[in-house]
């Protein structure tokens, strides 16, 4: 039961150790070995087949090409689908095998990775100022190699634009204009390569993030980037036609014309206006006072993307298909996943103001204590979908997955005043809240491997409702120490910052409530709690700990949560891809075979409209009936699993009456030999936490339990606002660039959602 239970760790320790001692383990290490070199040696070609295409022997080269393979049955568009979109379907093909078959890779709890080179570039923060916020060596060195590719391609394309000028015959055009009309071409081609990017990190179940081991909601911040970047140069693009149209006289004409041979300008126009729609309402303060609107403009991505296939043509839209195929797949399989309404086990409200709601889940579904999901709520929202971090472990059940929702806003207020008029009507026996709350829940998502299981000494920052993720990292930690599982955290540090005091009561929303004495010889946890908006104790203070949550409302809406997304089944993940791909392969063969020449299509906008539904038709058809076969294997085994728990309840019952007495009679243990974690916080008040104290302090303590030999790794993870994330980067980076008393100070960050994590 226990592997079933936790299986995202233990089926990884067991492939681990099975392999380490095995006579054919050179086999598997030499497999693993041959497909990353064939990822990088593909994705370093497809990025250096980018970079250089403005050079003249890379434009020679893709002539050259193009000439070889513009007689097969794809023609010209073809060619270039396989120069510029094909590589990145092959690196995830790739990469499904990759983690299909070694999934260890991804859960096994591996200390030697801390130490790589990779892991401290990706962990290290750069910068913790300014725009882009807290950035790390890697994320530092891909915006510096965006921002060179962008200023390298135009220079030499303005350069070159000046030699071509002279070598027109001047008759109807100026040199200004003709300059105009290379210079938008040249930012429109450097545009279109930027959107190839624009849409691997919004693709939220991708097994390229999962590769890389990138969650969905800091790859965001990669797609915020980019789309600033993207939609700055395709502004630029229209911008130069507009200004020399103007000059021409023929600005109105220009714009509607809607040609059949070449460029079409009218669905360009419109592409560019949903695109400017949606950038002006995604900037930052234009989202946080009006996020309705930034949500649903943002929808226009599919008008962005049909219109701009419309305007370019088929052959020109094949250098950014790839990673918006990709991203098809995944919003597909999302929508499939989301129609699904997913029981609530509980949904309650909380003394202090919390929501928390309970989910029902299959066993089998894989998730960690960094995880976090998406949901929506029906009777508040058809469109909507708020992502809300895991509260528990996957430890605490085997059942269900609880979140803890603060009250912020005008979703969450309706959210709660639905749960409280159930439980009025509950107390009051006037009615039934059955049917009250229609939920879906999308994912779970987050990172593959469990980075809070990797160090020995652990400290939590949080802020507020940054807490809930915490909880279950306590919960996690302490279920795996009673249970004997894998766990190097020995030292855990929690620093917490609220504005009342009434927040702290959250604590007892951990799963894992006291810690036994054999707990708490192994790990040493200290809570600091800081009330900042109260420079004393409340009167009812030796009652705060004591948040007993409100009765709750149970609503059964059909089925447990789905895996189809997030950490779902590998292998059924592959052949979706598998079958999508191959079909959208077919069906434009089949399309430039039969339909093209029977019809005598010729007019770019009409290739491109028949390209775009190709791709459509091998998401929807071929990969629509294996995410079908996917969805009844996935209904099967929680049909099985539904009738385990009942045998299991079965004999619980038999069992409950002899338990309790034994319970009553004080031999069990449990909280009688423990410590609650309410008593092992320590609060202060009117006063906010100061990092270097706080983390010199905890180092000391990690030192001494080592012995004397230093602190040893010191993982940092933070939830809460940018400014908190901030403040913590720059006491890691300026920890790490001093030396205090021997010991070796480091600064690492894994990324978690609307959280950072350091290694200190």
């Amino acid at each position: 039961m226990a592997q079933e239970r936790e299986p995202l760790l233990e089926n990884g320790n067991a492939a681990g150790g099975g392999a380490k001692g095995s006579p054919t383990a050179p086999l598997p290490s030499l497999a693993k070995t041959v497909l990353k070199v064939l990822m990088w040696a593909v994705s370093l070609t497809w990025a250096a087949a980018i970079f250089f295409y403005p050079t003249k022997p890379a434009q020679a080269a893709l002539q050259n090409w193009m000439a070889v393979t513009k007689h097969s049955l794809f023609g010209i568009t073809g060619s270039i689908f396989l120069a510029f979109s094909a590589p990145i379907l092959i690196v995830a093909a790739l990469a499904y095998v990759y983690i299909s078959v070694f999934p260890s890779d991804h859960v096994h709890v591996e200390k030697n990775k801390l130490k790589s080179l990779c892991f401290r570039l990706w962990t290290f923060p750069v910068l913790v100022d300014g725009p882009f916020g807290v950035v790390s060596a890697v994320e530092f060195i891909g915006i510096v190699l965006f921002i060179t590719y962008v200023v390298y391609s135009m220079t030499y394309y303005a350069l070159e634009s000046v030699s071509l000028i002279s070598k027109f015959d001047m008759t109807s055009l100026t040199h200004s204009e003709l300059l105009l009309y290379i210079i938008g071409i040249r930012f429109g081609s450097v545009g279109l390569f930027c959107m190839a990017f624009l849409f691997l990190p919004v693709s939220r179940g991708s097994v390229l993030l999962r590769l890389i081991d990138i969650p969905f909601e800091h790859a965001t911040r990669y797609h915020v980037w980019l789309g600033h970047l993207t939609m700055i140069l395709f502004t630029l693009h229209g911008l130069c036609y507009v200004i020399a149209w103007s000059f021409e006289g023929n600005l109105l004409k220009e714009m509607a014309e809607w040609k059949e041979i070449g460029v079409a300008n009218l669905p360009g126009v419109i592409s560019l206006a949903a695109g400017l729609l949606m950038w002006v309402t995604s900037l930052h303060l234009v989202r946080k006072r009006f996020f309705e609107l930034f949500f649903y403009t943002h929808q226009l991505y599919v008008i962005f993307v049909v219109f701009l296939a419309f305007h370019v043509g088929d052959f020109a839209f094949s250098i950014a298909a790839g990673p918006i195929f990709l991203f098809m797949l995944d919003r597909f399989l999302r929508f499939w996943q989301s129609r699904a309404k997913v029981d609530i086990i509980s949904a309650s409200c909380r003394p202090c103001g919390t929501v928390e709601l309970v989910f029902s889940k299959p066993a089998n579904l894989r998730y960690n204590a960094l995880s976090f999901v998406f949901v929506q709520v029906r009777e508040l929202s058809f469109l909507q979908w708020h992502p809300f971090s895991v509260s528990s472990s996957p430890m605490d059940g085997r059942y269900h997955m609880s979140v803890l929702i603060k009250v912020l806003g005008s979703w969450t207020e309706r959210l709660r005043g639905i749960i409280t008029d159930a439980q009025e009507q509950t107390r009051s026996g006037s009615g039934s809240e059955s049917g009250r709350i229609t939920a879906c829940v999308e994912g779970p998502y987050g990172h593959e491997s469990p980075y809070h299981l990797m160090y020995e000494n652990l400290i939590l920052v949080a802020g507020g409702i940054g807490i809930s993720p915490f909880l279950a990292i306590l919960s996690d930690i302490v279920h795996r120490i009673e249970e004997g599982r894998p766990c190097m955290p020995k030292n855990v540090l929690v620093l917490w910052s609220v504005k009342k005091s009434s927040e702290l009561s959250l604590l007892s929303a951990v799963d894992a409530q006291f810690i036994s004495s054999s707990v708490s010889d192994k790990l040493h946890l200290d809570i600091q709690a800081f009330v900042t908006q109260e420079s004393q104790p409340p009167l009812e203070d030796g009652i705060v700990g004591d948040d007993q949550k409100a009765t709750g409302m149970f609503v059964k809406n059909g089925t447990t949560m789905s895996g189809l997304v997030g950490t779902g089944d590998s292998f059924w993940a592959a052949m979706y891809f598998a079958a999508s791909t191959l079909g959208f392969v077919l069906a434009y063969a089949l399309a430039q075979a039969y339909y093209v020449p029977r019809f005598h299509v010729v007019a770019w906008w009409h290739l491109g409209l028949v390209f775009v539904l190709c791709m459509t038709a091998g998401v929807a058809l071929p990969g629509g009936l294996v995410v079908l076969l996917w969805h009844l294997s996935e209904k099967g085994k929680a049909e099985d699993d539904r009738l385990d728990a009942g045998a299991a309840g079965t004999a619980a019952a038999r069992n409950g009456e002899e338990a309790e007495q034994t319970t009553n009679d004080g031999g069990g243990g449990g909280a009688a030999d423990g410590v609650s974690l309410a008593a092992m916080k320590t609060t202060r008040y009117g006063c906010r936490p100061q990092f270097e104290a706080e983390f010199a302090a905890f180092a000391e303590v990690a030192s001494v339990a080592r012995g004397g030999a230093g602190a040893g790794d010191v993982g940092v993870l933070v939830c809460g606002p940018p400014g908190l994330q901030t403040s913590v980067a720059r006491e890691c980076r300026s920890q790490n660039l001093g030396r205090h008393g021997g010991r070796r100070r480091r600064a690492a960050a894994v990324f978690h959602f609307n959280s950072h994590s350091f290694d200190l």
